[in-house]
Parts: structure tokens; sequence; C-alpha cells
């Protein structure tokens, strides 16, 4: 099906060139070397199983096309040609991922995997597999190195399927695409070998989780050592220079957005001014990056003396192990504060830090706490920028404990990127509009 619907538009990028142009046999021999570029991209293989990734597969083939018509172009100096190969592509690109992108609306293709493993990895695996947008897996199963704590999984509504050794016979049984193991001392190289001969035969991929998780892939690399592979984790870069163009990038897009939002920031803060007495702006002392302090400003969501009830609203906390105090149903919080609370339009000053350069765009969330409370694994989210919003807020927001959060802050500082940037930002746009998991 896959194969059918690119060569469908191959032949159609074929036939639009050759008719604007009169010319076909630069489209057609350019169709034929698109499709094989696909298949030497693996557009058709087994990892392919995400939007993105057939996305970044398709685009790489259509680089590797332009670089043989730029080739030919350069000892031929045929520019008819060079147009005609680089129409045929531009064309066949559009529409085999726009034709891959309604099949996949269509015919959404999650691959089910099976767990093998201890009973708190496999359920973090799982929790993190649900959590994450497009991720495209869903778990039928999992064989845990210790049953007796089986629960962990089957609260997370996951079928437990026997022991590590059970794997063989649970994959006839849940029918996976791939099995998932994860690491731990009982699933030696011995066993995983054996394994990976029984998944062969029924043509079912193992995949194997690192020990260091939450890592991305850019990070990751293979070498040979000794004829065996080791894992090689590079240091993320949180260097001044590899930000420049990230910090630009913010302040320009805060200086535009005040500009846009400025008559709603207005309203809102009309509507604060008269729903209850107190200033229209909250100010409250954070630790932004370098652990140096900063006030923050956010539109007033409580009233007046809201500080001073902590100890007596202790008992509601939400968040009793960490350093956030968060109640589901605040009494503090007023009529407008609610609203503004669900839509994040309370954090709509803080743009003022961005444009400033106290704050990112994108980065973790600015705690009140005092430094001295920071323990040394909270420490590295001051090693970047404190950000408007964040990998915490479009993975749960409020729903999270604060192990959650502090993980997702800190998977964010050691796996920084444009790409995961942009990725938050595409996020939190659903996540604000959805207003879910805020108070």
């Amino acid at each position: 099906m896959l194969f059918a619907l690119d060569a469908a538009a191959a032949a159609a990028a074929c036939l639009v060139t050759g008719l604007t142009h009169g010319r076909w046999i630069v489209p057609v021999v350019v169709s034929v070397a698109w499709m094989l570029c696909l298949g030497a991209q693996r557009a058709y293989g087994r990892g392919c199983h995400t939007g993105a990734e057939e996305r970044r597969r398709v685009l790489r083939a259509a680089g590797t096309v332009v670089a043989g018509v730029g080739v030919i172009w350069w000892f031929t100096s045929f520019d008819q040609a060079a147009r005609d190969g680089l129409g045929t592509v531009a064309v066949a690109t559009a529409l085999t991922i726009a034709l891959r992108h309604v099949r996949r609306r269509g015919h959404p293709s999650a691959r089910r995997i099976l767990v093998v493993g201890p009973a708190h990895s496999s359920a973090e695996l799982i929790a993190k597999i649900r959590r994450s947008d497009g991720c495209g897996f869903v778990v039928v199963g999992a064989c845990l190195t210790d049953p007796a704590y089986a629960g962990e999984v089957t609260a997370r509504g996951v079928p437990v399927l026997g022991g590590a050794g059970d794997a063989a016979h649970a994959v006839q049984q849940s029918g996976p695409d791939a099995v998932v193991a994860m690491p731990c001392p009982e699933l030696d190289a011995e066993k995983l070998r054996e394994l990976s001969w029984r998944l062969q035969g029924d043509d079912i991929e193992l995949m194997l989780a690192p020990v260091l998780g939450d890592v991305a892939a850019g990070r990751l690399g293979v070498r040979m050592v000794a004829g065996m592979p080791l894992l090689r984790l590079r240091a993320p870069d949180l260097s001044r220079p590899a930000r420049v163009p990230k910090t630009i990038a913010d302040r320009l897009l805060a200086v535009l957005a005040l500009l846009v939002l400025s008559p709603l920031m207005l309203g809102i803060a009309v509507v604060v001014r008269l729903d209850s007495p107190g200033p229209v702006l909250f100010r409250q002392r954070r630790l932004g990056y370098g652990g140096q302090p900063f006030t923050v400003l956010k539109f007033r969501s409580m009233y007046q003396g809201s500080e001073k009830r902590k100890a007596e609203l202790a008992h509601l906390n939400q968040n009793h192990e960490g350093l956030l105090f968060k109640i589901a149903d605040d009494p503090r919080v007023t009529r407008s504060g609610s609203f503004l609370r669900r839509y994040s339009l309370d954090e709509l000053p803080q743009l003022l830090h961005v444009a400033s350069g106290k704050m990112s765009l994108v980065g973790p969330r600015p705690l009140s706490a005092q430094a001295s409370a920071y323990t040394e694994e909270m420490k590295r989210r001051l090693l970047v920028k404190p950000g408007l919003t964040g990998l915490w807020q479009v993975s749960g927001r409020s729903d999270l404990s604060w192990q959650e959060s502090l993980h997702y802050d800190l998977s964010y500082v050691e796996n920084w990127s444009p790409s995961l940037d942009l990725s938050i930002l595409r996020r939190t746009v659903s996540v604000v509009v959805r207003g879910t998991g805020a108070y």
C-alpha cells in the first residue's frame, strides 16, 4: 500500500513536469531514482512508524536525488535538465508526504510492543509512552523479572503475561510488533541473544532500552571496541555560543508577542483590578539562569494576603514531597484568576522577562525557593534560562508530581535542541487551548 502511494506520487510528479515543459526523459529518470532513494533511505522499514520519522526519511531521499541532479548539472551544464529534475523532486516530495499523512490519519498504525524487565522501569516506560503525543507505540503486555511487583504494571492497565522466561510464549499470546527489553541483571547478554533468536523466526524486532534513559538520539553513538559495541554518550552543549540563536529568537518573538497581545493584556489588567482589591501584577523573587534571583511578574490570580495563608492550607497541598504548593480547588484563587490560570493567561507578563533576556520562551519553570533548598540534582535546572513554557508544562502541568516535574525539567536541560523547543512550543498551543492540568 505504501509503495503504491509513493509510486503514484512519483508518476504524478513525472506527469506534471512532463506536461509543463514538454520534456519527458529527465522526469522519468528522476521518478525512478526517487523510488530507489526512498528504498535506500528505508522509507518502508520497521523504524518508520511515526509521521516525523517518515518525513525525515522522505526528505533525506529528496536530498539525495537533488544532490544527484546537481552533480549531473555540474558536468553537463544542461540547465533545462536541472530545472526538470528539481521540479520533479519538489512535486514528488510534496505529494509523497501528503499521501503518507492522509494514509496515517485514516489508518493509524501504532506499533504493538511487549515490555520485558523489572516492574518499576516497565511501569515508567508505559507511563512515558502514554504521555507522549504521536509516539507511535502501544504496550500490549509485560513479562517481569520481579513478578511479585506486578501491581505497578497492572495498575496502568497493562496485563502481565509471565516472567522474563515466558517472553517467547507471551509473544505468541499478544502478537507484538516488537519486544522492548529493559536493563536489569536478569537479562544478561546470553538471555538477550537467545530471545533475539526466538524473535527472529517471527520477524519481531528486539529493542534494548539504555541504562541511562531520557537521552536524545543525537547524543548517542556506537563505537566498536575489541569487537564489542559500546554506547557513547555525548555531553549536552550548554555553552553561550550555542544558545545565541535561541536568545535572539526569544527576544524577537517576545517583542512581537507583546505588540500583538498588548490589547488583551490591557483588558486582563482591567478585569483583575475590578475583580478584587489589590495590585494588578503579582511579584515574587525566583531563581534564574546560574542561580541569579530576579523578580517574576504575573497577573494576580489570588486574593491579597494569599501567601500568609499557606500554613493554614498546608494540609491540602498536593506536592508535599517537593518545592511546589499546589491545591486543585485553591480557596485563595479569585474568580478571574481561575480563568487566567486555566488558560495560562496569568503568565503573559513574563514576556517582558523574555524580551529583556532574563527568561526564555522555553525552559524549566522558575521556582521561588531559596538557593539553599536546591539539591545537586535540582541545580542542573539553573544551567539554562527559565522558560515561559517547558517540557514539564506540556507533559501534564499541575497534574504531575514534584519528582515527575523535576524529571522533565532535567530531561530538557540534558537534551536541549532547537527542534525540541519548536516541538514544545507547538504542544503548548494544544495544552493551553484544552486548559487541562492547570490550577
